[in-house]
């Protein structure tokens, strides 16, 4: 705030200094035009003299000549002229410039009064509203989720508020689906760990017997072998509860099918990273293609789309990043292809798993989830992602339906 009145201030005082030098220049310029008449009246004698008459089209300053009469009678500003012996009351006008002095400060003034405008505007409907809500990034950062967010009427902030709002009820409710979901793993494993222990003591002592040479007969040590291999199964039953749960559980997703324009999905895209690829000196080539309806979540696929492309630009080697089409099966198949690829294509069927990260990904910072979210989100919409290695460039494929 203190930033903005300084430089209200600023403008004001830069403002007032460039109208008092346009007056003074007017001022110069009046005092330079108010004298014109005597040049133009001492023309009209010249004139007179020569050919005993006048044309006052030829004078703007002068108004009237006359002679005769009460040559010193009139309302007007005039000069007597005596030409050739005989009287000559010339009139005339000044203050043009006077009369242009007022018209520009009037414009000024004008000027003046939509700048303050102006600025009482931005103050009052974008610099005070921004300073209510400056503090509540880092409160939400914090975990202040129950700081208060204003309401805000005005056109500019209204939406703004009102996104902060949500982002807010999207943090609390993505909390309480974590603290749920901890809650119920650690139920879970809480749970499989007491399972576990019921056939773990049954091998240990099949295991002791067996050490101990417990049992003489035959199908005594064959019964007890069988049950520790029974026990085993109901164990390793167990490890993969507690795989799974660890390594697809950790994460919700959210999908809401509807239909968007391809064309309409590629656009933000490009808004996205033309900038910054172009900055960077990174081709991105959008093939041709045709723009047909998809039937999927248009923010999820856009995500898998981003996803790709950081991949991408992460991974390439920085010269070409192209996107391509084509349609199989009432399918819009999405390619993203980066030239530079260093993986190795017997990586490929384990690049989709969580946390996985390939063998070109050292010293590059990353959690192995990009591909892995990719092939869960298209999974819900009822669509595919694969990838391939062609001519040393990565292509990874998005499959979406068409509606």
């Amino acid at each position: 705030m203190k930033t903005f009145n300084r430089m209200c201030i600023a403008v004001i005082a830069v403002f007032l200094v460039l109208a008092a030098a346009l007056n003074l220049l007017l001022i110069g310029k009046k005092s330079d035009t108010d004298g014109i008449y005597r040049v133009e009246a001492d023309r009209l004698g010249d004139e007179i003299a020569r050919t005993g008459s006048w044309d006052l089209s030829k004078y703007p300053h002068l108004t009237a000549v006359h002679t005769g009469g009460d040559i010193y009678k009139s309302e007007e500003q005039y000069l007597i002229l005596d030409i050739n012996g005989t009287l000559y009351r010339v009139e005339y006008i000044t203050g043009r410039g006077h009369t242009n002095m007022i018209l520009a400060n009037c414009i000024l003034g004008t000027m003046f009064l939509l700048i303050i405008g102006l600025l009482v505007y931005i103050r009052r409907h974008i610099i005070t509203p921004f300073g209510r809500l400056k503090n509540i990034p880092r409160e939400l950062a914090k975990g202040n989720l129950s700081v208060p967010i204003p309401e805000e009427k005005s056109r500019i902030f209204g939406k703004f508020t009102w996104g902060v709002n949500l982002l807010r009820e999207k943090i609390e409710g993505d909390r309480q689906k974590e603290l749920s979901m901890q809650r119920d793993k650690k139920l879970l494993l809480l749970s499989l760990s007491h399972d576990i222990k019921t056939p773990l003591s049954a091998i240990k002592l099949n295991a002791k017997a067996l050490e101990r040479g417990l049992y003489k007969d035959e199908e005594k040590r064959r019964s007890a072998a069988e049950s520790i291999n029974k026990r085993a199964d109901e164990i390793e039953s167990f490890v993969s509860e507690i795989t799974k749960a660890a390594s697809e559980d950790f994460m919700s997703f959210e999908v809401h099918e509807g239909e968007v324009f391809l064309n309409a999905v590629l656009e933000k895209i490009y808004a996205r990273y033309a900038h910054q690829l172009a900055a960077s000196g990174t081709e991105l080539v959008i093939a041709e293609h045709y723009d047909c309806i998809l039937s999927c979540d248009p923010d999820r696929l856009g995500e898998c789309l981003q996803n790709l492309i950081e991949n991408a630009i992460k991974y390439g080697d920085g010269r070409r990043i192209e996107l391509s089409f084509d349609k199989m099966d009432s399918c819009e198949l999405i390619t993203v292809t980066n030239t530079g690829c260093t993986l190795e294509e017997k990586e490929l069927p384990q690049i989709f798993s969580s946390f996985h990260r390939g063998s070109n990904a050292e010293n590059i910072q990353g959690n192995g989830l990009g591909l892995f979210i990719c092939k869960r989100l298209m999974s819900l919409m009822n669509g595919e992602v694969y990838a391939e290695i062609k001519d040393g460039c990565f292509c990874v494929t998005l499959v979406a339906r068409l509606a």
